[in-house]
């Protein structure tokens, strides 16, 4: 069953590199792969830890089974693809009163609420029904373009102002509200395992789910990791730059591979909440470093609705390392805020 239509589509920082040697060269480097979400693919790479004393090591097989099990439980609390899950639940929940939520959902919600705030509502979980009224969620219908009054009424049903958090209880300023976490919770996803490597003593690692990634210290050669960065276009898959993320988490968010085409227009699947309609504007990616990945992903979906100039200019106000594309008659034009320049190779 699938989980976020939008997660397996537009972030490609798929170009695993290495640089920076250290001096603790050629520890076993161990891989694991697998789906999660439906159809998103992940690939986490850890280097194996050591012996210590008595300790044991957790064996490839309990470490595969345990990242399993934090991406069921996260598809389980906020698709909404499955029915019963608990995100799902809630959004069916036609009341204004509170709803207790678990500790994940929670967690999701809050950093959703404080990024669109921190953004004036360019993030919103609450857009939903525009989501699915364009044909990218769950309610998929065929790719024509919605009328004015439709958009109205699907806008009616949203706003980031609706949905209150109170400690864990959970509630809707209207009883039809709509909540999607497709453009945040993949990096909850990531953050998650994380933490469990760590948890488990693997300080050396790269998590990457439907291309988030989040980076800790070496590869097995004792080279920093290193990522690269895709070119925002449809024809092929190629590098555009290199970055070092160092001890961090990366998300990208473009809108070059999922559209569709009525009457000669091209439609972004990225929507302004505060139009209703597809963004149409000449930045093309956005590239956020942070050390949340969860944080990372909201603010690179934030900035792509807002285009390249206000999207650069909250950028350098809020210190946010960023990288932005834009797409000119000339060909691409970058540009970097000053916290991101430290990671750039």
């Amino acid at each position: 069953m699938r989980f976020y239509k939008l997660a397996a589509t537009f972030i490609a920082l798929v170009f695993i590199q290495g640089c920076f040697p250290s001096n603790d060269l050629d520890k076993k480097q161990v891989h694991l792969q697998g789906i999660t979400m439906g159809t998103v693919g992940y690939n986490v790479k850890y280097i194996e830890m050591p012996i210590e004393g008595n300790k044991q090591i957790p064996a490839q097989k309990d470490v595969h089974q345990g990242i399993e099990n934090i991406l069921v439980k996260l598809n389980q609390d906020m698709s909404n693809w499955i029915p019963d899950s608990e995100l799902s639940k809630f959004n069916a929940h036609s009341s204004t009163e509170p709803v207790e939520v678990s500790e994940g959902l929670r967690r999701v919600i809050a950093e959703s609420i404080r990024l669109g705030e921190l953004s004036e509502g360019k993030l919103d979980v609450t857009i939903g029904p525009l989501i699915n009224l364009w044909g990218f969620g769950p309610e998929s219908r065929p790719e024509k373009v919605p009328s004015d009054e439709a958009i109205f009424q699907a806008r009616s049903r949203s706003g980031i102002n609706n949905l209150v958090l109170n400690g864990n209880m959970l509630s809707k300023g209207i009883p039809n509200l709509y909540v999607d976490l497709s453009t945040i919770a993949k990096g909850y996803a990531v953050d998650l395992v994380a933490e469990y490597l760590d948890s488990i003593g693997a300080h050396n690692y790269l998590v990457e789910i439907g291309g988030e990634l989040r980076a800790k210290g070496f590869k097995h050669t004792g080279e920093l990791w290193s990522v690269a960065i895709e070119r925002p276009v449809t024809t092929e898959r190629a590098v555009h730059q290199i970055i070092i993320p160092k001890d961090n988490a990366i998300a990208t968010s473009g809108d070059y591979r999922k559209y569709f085409e009525s009457d000669g227009q091209r439609f972004s699947h990225l929507i302004d909440p505060h139009t209703g309609k597809p963004i149409n504007h000449k930045l093309v990616s956005v590239t956020v470093i942070h050390p949340s990945s969860m944080t990372a992903d909201g603010l690179a979906t934030a900035m792509i609705v807002m285009g390249p100039d206000k999207a650069y200019q909250f950028a350098q106000e809020h210190k946010i390392a960023a990288y932005l594309i834009s797409k000119t008659e000339n060909g691409f034009v970058e540009q970097s805020t000053v916290n991101f320049m430290p990671y750039l190779k």
